[in-house]
């Protein structure tokens, strides 16, 4: 069936000693990184076209799966701020998907790093998250499709030469009718940190699922600082709950990285503040991505109060809802077990990566 849907494309289609050739017969030297899924290659074809070249393990049939749905997916989809799929290829087990290669591998990579960070300016980052908006709203009601992303987060944003942002990673999207606002699913995959507390908890995903994972993003690129837990005196929290009381005490010096020295600081407020509106617990209160861009575009548009996330660990002293209890220890414990196994961390950061899994 995989390969009956997918041979229709032809046009697309790369014959394997052409990607063979240009990866050196993939070449560890050439390797990208490596994922769940199998591993990622620079190529170059003959013409001079630098290339990425996603190679499936061989031994994966839930890579089978997901290489169908990326392919399927994105050979439909044609926008700026989404990586370029070139084609693929299908020949005896060898299955292969060919990408545009991005030269400035993904943001993760520069606003946690703290040297690299410092060449992220207030003007570069605003515009990552705006090509990010744009790309996000294409996907979820300007392409011919209704596209849920489920894993948007910075290793998944990769940079161009002139550090414009793409979006990757499509194998865990899902296809929506037009009509459809959520879906749910027993099989719940994606990213800790960025999942929405609907999903993580209940398998619920929507377009405001990916709106929240949106908002994530933002304060991570405004702060320069994972969305991780830790402890803030008798209190286990994460970074968007740091964010959240700060603003609502007005100290957004202890939120903004410090390498950002210049920019408007009203901008850089009113991001910090749409980010906060997008991690709201409520998914009716979480914009949508096209009010997102409207509020990022238009001072003019008045920002209601964001309510507190809902990443939120208190004290043993006071009680919390006992499902939102249960979603930060279960955020604590992966963090806690990737704190104890670099191999874990390791893996999780190769691909997710720097191109598509």
């Amino acid at each position: 069936e995989v390969v009956h849907e997918i041979s229709t494309v032809e046009s697309l289609q790369f014959d394997f000693s052409i990607i063979r050739a240009a990866t050196d017969n993939f070449s560890d030297s050439r390797k990208l990184g490596q994922g769940g899924f199998g591993a990622v290659y620079m190529g170059q074809l003959s013409n001079g076209q630098e290339i990425a070249v996603k190679r499936l393990s061989q031994n994966s049939s839930q890579g089978e799966v997901e290489f169908k749905n990326e392919f399927m997916l994105l050979a439909k989809l044609q926008h700026r701020n989404l990586v370029r799929l070139l084609g693929f290829c299908l020949d005896g087990v060898e299955r292969l998907l060919i990408y545009e290669f991005v030269p400035n591998s993904s943001l993760d990579q520069y606003i946690f790093d703290p040297l690299k960070r410092a060449n992220l300016n207030w003007d570069t980052r605003q515009k990552i998250i705006m090509g990010v908006a744009r790309g996000m709203l294409y996907l979820h009601e300007e392409s011919r499709l209704r596209i849920i992303h489920r894993d948007l987060k910075a290793s998944n944003v990769l940079l161009d030469s002139r550090m414009n942002p793409k979006i990757s990673d499509f194998g865990m999207a899902r296809l929506f009718e037009l009509d459809q606002t959520r879906a749910k699913t027993n099989r719940i995959v994606g990213t800790y940190g960025y999942m929405a507390p609907e999903y993580a908890m209940h398998g619920t995903f929507s377009m405001k699922s990916d709106v929240f994972s949106f908002g994530v993003l933002v304060l991570e690129i405004v702060s320069g600082q994972r969305n991780t837990l830790f402890r803030m005196g008798d209190n286990m929290e994460v970074l968007i709950s740091y964010i959240w009381k700060n603003w609502r005490e007005g100290s957004l010096s202890n939120i903004v990285d410090p390498s950002i020295i210049s920019g408007s600081s009203i901008e850089i407020a009113r991001c910090i503040h749409i980010g906060l509106l997008c991690v709201q617990e409520n998914m009716i209160s979480r914009p949508t991505m096209a009010s997102v861009l409207l509020m990022l575009n238009s001072h003019s548009v008045t920002l209601q109060v964001p309510s507190r996330p809902t990443f939120y660990l208190h004290s043993s002293i006071e009680s919390d809802v006992p499902s939102m209890q249960d979603y930060n220890l279960r955020v604590s414990e992966v963090e806690e077990s990737r704190s104890k196994s670099n191999q874990f961390s390791k893996n999780e950061a190769s691909m997710t990566e720097l191109y598509p899994r």
